[in-house]
């Protein structure tokens, strides 16, 4: 991996975090999980001996030590009368609303409730997959690194099932189960809520704005759980759990809270360790596609989730999780933060971090997400949806796609995939045309096969008295469409620098490598709220989109020029069409941001205005991608522009509005659509452009 600073001697060990195995492309010891639980009883697991080997540095602390620690902590008692003075409040009704929020937010993790959740998880994944594979030698290294530091885990987040499935392996192998930062609407769950906080979780609100005292709440309680290393932190560096299944811009708020004890001198070194979990099928899949087209997700509640149990009937396939190679913050962060800089003020007074320790988190954190990206297993059938989503979607919704041709494609392009250093979950010693059968079936609910042909699989509409519209059918078809390009974005990060390169040669007709660096920049700038690209690497990305096209033969590298070869256009082809959903999609949005009459626009005005606008141009045939409907993709547009300070908020108002630069916007769509070309961009003025 190119793109990553080495934390001991060589940052390619980042690459070799984690290798997939179980018969998977690249070997590594992968074992299932479930193959022994399968042979022996849930109640047994769940009741037997759990020896693990803590942290050596920690001393005995229950839930209650640390909660009196958090409160009785001279940080905490400078925020209080502080925050006093601040409202009128009195000290005593401050630290009475301190004591509410301890208790809303902090875990209870007991031993009993532990086993409990290991009895049911047993019995629930054994019905829900065929395989839990894990990666031993990562368990190996991790069980060690807890006893030397403070560890944080830090797992992607795909699916409700991530936490639990983390949980439950660390139990199987007598490693320390983690506390893990939790929503709160789970917290709300009758039972679920207290059960889940009894086996480890901590909740944490969703919007906590500006509140003075539950920053300082949270902050306090995190940081005590490292300094006193009272067991692993388990966090979600992306935030949310992702709607696309495509990586996440990192949030650095808790990244921060868990580093400040370090960056403080408070304890010697922490860990972190990066977690890839991957899934076949992913149990939400219909639900976040949803979500995407404006439908509102359900409330989290138990009634809800007992009604899912449907879910159980069905067939997941198997799930994959990797624990990455544990890596020191102390070595991570040598030349790029001065630590001395907290000696200047007491360490228990509030410190806010400056320019160089924010960006000191920020690459950490993108930095994890993008090992997490390498750590990821691929299955087959994200191949094969790369391929059905360049499909025309008339074809695939009335002729069919022919299955051999499909088969033949996905062989193409799991050897790529392998040649650009994908991990593949892909069975060596099962027929390839029974791997990609048995692939088709599982997700039967999003494509069907029928006489020689695949389709794709609308929703079932609902009993109406008048026939459905235009309209409707988009959507019903988008929900398909959404679902599949979600499988898509689990292998995309693969083939992404070389997609981008492919795009650049494509669009600028330039083979000056400079020209091509030049326009790869500027889709690095314009999509760097939709993908992953650690900050200060972009020549380092653009080398190894270089490196790789060369490597598969699809061009001809010189210190000047980049050449496409005779046998390299199928390859191009291919990724350009893996881009274009995402350019299509920002130039329908700015276009709509160009035409429209008003200069002003609210977010909640701009979403369902330009989901109207595609619905009517996919309609009419001048819009092809259905992605250009997904909140998602128009919220990164949004984000995206205000980065680049094309769109601005206006301060007086309440209801997120922003003035919006038509001309910005205007010459951002014609460098995209290649009516400026690459010369101009390097004499531009604009700064980030």
């Amino acid at each position: 991996m190119t793109d990553t600073i080495p934390a001991k001697n060589n940052c390619s060990q980042y690459r070799d975090s984690g290798r997939a195995g179980s018969g998977l492309e690249n070997e590594e010891e992968f074992v299932d999980l479930l193959d022994e639980q399968r042979r022996s009883s849930d109640l047994g697991f769940a009741l037997r001996t759990f020896n693990p080997n803590p942290f050596k540095g920690a001393s005995p602390c229950s839930t209650a030590d640390l909660n009196k620690a958090v409160l009785e902590s001279q940080y905490l008692r400078y925020m209080v009368k502080e925050i006093a003075m601040e409202t009128g409040s009195s000290v005593e009704e401050v630290r009475e609303e301190a004591c509410g929020i301890l208790e809303e937010m902090s875990q209870n993790l007991q031993l009993g409730f532990i086993r409990l959740m290991a009895y049911v998880l047993s019995k629930v994944f054994k019905r829900l997959f065929t395989s839990i594979f894990v990666n031993t030698e990562g368990l190996n290294t991790l069980q060690q690194a807890i006893q030397e530091s403070p560890v944080i885990l830090m797992p992607n987040h795909r699916s409700y099932v991530d936490f639990l499935a983390i949980s439950y392996i660390l139990f199987s192998y007598d490693i320390p189960v983690p506390v893990i930062a939790a929503g709160t609407p789970l917290a709300g769950m009758k039972m679920i809520g207290e059960i889940l906080r009894r086996s480890g979780a901590f909740y944490i609100r969703r919007a906590i704005g500006s509140d003075k005292l539950y920053w300082a709440m949270l902050s306090e309680y995190v940081k005590t759980i490292v300094r006193r290393g009272f067991a692993p932190v388990e966090f979600y560096v992306e935030g949310l759990r992702s709607r696309t299944l495509k990586s996440l811009i990192p949030k650095i708020g808790m990244m921060h809270m868990v580093l400040e004890p370090f960056f403080k001198g408070e304890v010697y070194d922490i860990t972190l360790v990066p977690i890839s979990i991957s899934y076949d099928r992913v149990l939400e899949e219909s639900l976040l596609a949803h979500e995407l087209l404006g439908i509102p997700k359900p409330k989290e509640s138990t009634t809800g989730l007992l009604k899912a149990s449907k879910v159980l009937q069905e067939d997941y396939g198997s799930m994959h999780v990797n624990f990455g190679r544990p890596l020191s913050v102390r070595q991570l962060c040598q030349g790029k933060i001065n630590r001395c800089q907290y000696n200047l003020i007491p360490r228990d007074l509030p410190q806010k971090p400056n320019a160089e320790t924010q960006d000191c988190v920020n690459w950490l954190a993108h930095l994890m997400v993008r090992i997490q990206e390498e750590g990821s297993v691929v299955s087959p059938w994200s191949l094969m949806a790369c391929l059905l989503l360049q499909t025309p979607i008339t074809v695939l919704s009335q002729e069919g796609l022919l299955w051999h041709l499909l088969t033949e494609k996905t062989l193409w392009l799991r050897k790529l995939a392998l040649d650009f250093g994908a991990r593949l979950n892909w069975p060596g010693q099962v027929p390839d045309s029974d791997v990609m059968s048995s692939t088709v079936a599982i997700h039967r609910s999003v494509v069907h096969r029928k006489a020689g042909c695949v389709y794709l699989v609308r929703e079932e509409e609902p009993a109406r008295k008048r026939p459905i519209s235009p309209e409707e059918g988009v959507i019903r078809t988008a929900a398909a469409v959404l679902m599949l390009a979600s499988y898509r974005n689990q292998s995309i990060h693969i083939f992404l620098r070389p997609a981008m390169l492919a795009t650049a040669i494509h669009i600028t007709k330039t083979t000056q490598r400079d020209e091509l660096f030049t326009f790869f920049c500027f889709l690095q700038d314009v999509f760097s709220n939709e993908f992953i690209f650690i900050p200060g690497k972009s020549s380092q990305d653009f080398e190894q989109a270089c490196f790789l096209l060369k490597k598969c033969g699809a061009v001809h590298i010189s210190q000047q020029e980049v050449l496409v070869s005779d046998v390299g256009l199928e390859v191009l082809s291919f990724l350009r069409a893996l881009l274009q959903p995402f350019i299509e999609s920002y130039q329908v949005m700015f276009r709509y941001l160009c035409e429209e009459e008003v200069h002003v626009l609210s977010e909640k005005q701009f979403l369902p205005a330009v989901r109207n606008v595609a619905t009517k141009l996919i309609l009419s045939g001048d819009l092809h991608t259905y992605e250009a409907l997904s909140s998602d993709t128009q919220k990164n547009v949004l984000v995206a522009l205000r980065r680049l300070e094309i769109v601005t908020k206006l301060r007086a108002s309440e209801q997120n509005e922003y003035r919006v630069n038509k001309a910005a916007v205007r010459r951002i769509e014609n460098i995209l659509s290649g009516e400026i070309p690459p010369q101009m961009l390097q004499t531009t003025p604009d700064a980030r452009l």
